[in-house]
């Protein structure tokens, strides 16, 4: 899926996936994340209402978690590392190279939604940096040229 259509069914399994409680408030968004690609207004309402929680309570949860977006995320993400041991082996010179092979400022989508680029403050793998994640696979000793051919097959999967 993508920035579809809400649709109450869907957030109604995934409430009785995740047992139909608050508490797994955080789980329950997270899969509305995996089914929209991001969180969809309509989504945290409907949500809301479901559990009987606050609105407030709702979006509060989905802005304090940096995981989460209010803004649909293209079909491939890519994450750029920009922790000190990253940054110190050239993470700035790879996040650069991707921004214009996609042509997308950090934090950018694609009109498309194809393609999204989002930094993070750390991956929790320095040993392995510059570190990038890139559709949910880690792309230890990131180089350019490795990046480069990455955001190739991408593009060409996509045309």
């Amino acid at each position: 899926m993508g920035a579809e259509t809400f649709a109450p069914e869907t957030v109604d399994a995934i409430v009785r996936k995740n047992g139909g409680t608050s508490a797994n408030l955080i789980l329950m968004l997270q899969d509305i994340q995996t089914e929209y690609r991001y969180l969809p207004h309509d989504a945290l309402l409907y949500l809301s209402d479901k559990l009987n929680v606050p609105v407030a309570r709702v979006y509060h949860v989905a802005t304090f978690y940096k995981a989460f977006s209010l803004k649909p995320k293209g079909r491939h993400e890519f994450h750029v590392c920009m922790g000190t041991a990253c940054h110190v082996r050239g993470s700035k010179l790879i996040l650069d190279q991707i921004a214009r092979e996609l042509d997308l400022p950090p934090g950018g989508t694609s009109k498309d939604l194809k393609f999204s680029l989002d930094t993070v403050n750390c991956l929790g793998s320095c040993a392995l940096g510059p570190l990038v994640v890139v559709d949910h696979e880690y792309v230890g000793h990131a180089s350019l040229q490795k990046m480069k051919r990455i955001v190739a097959n991408l593009k060409k999967k996509e045309d």
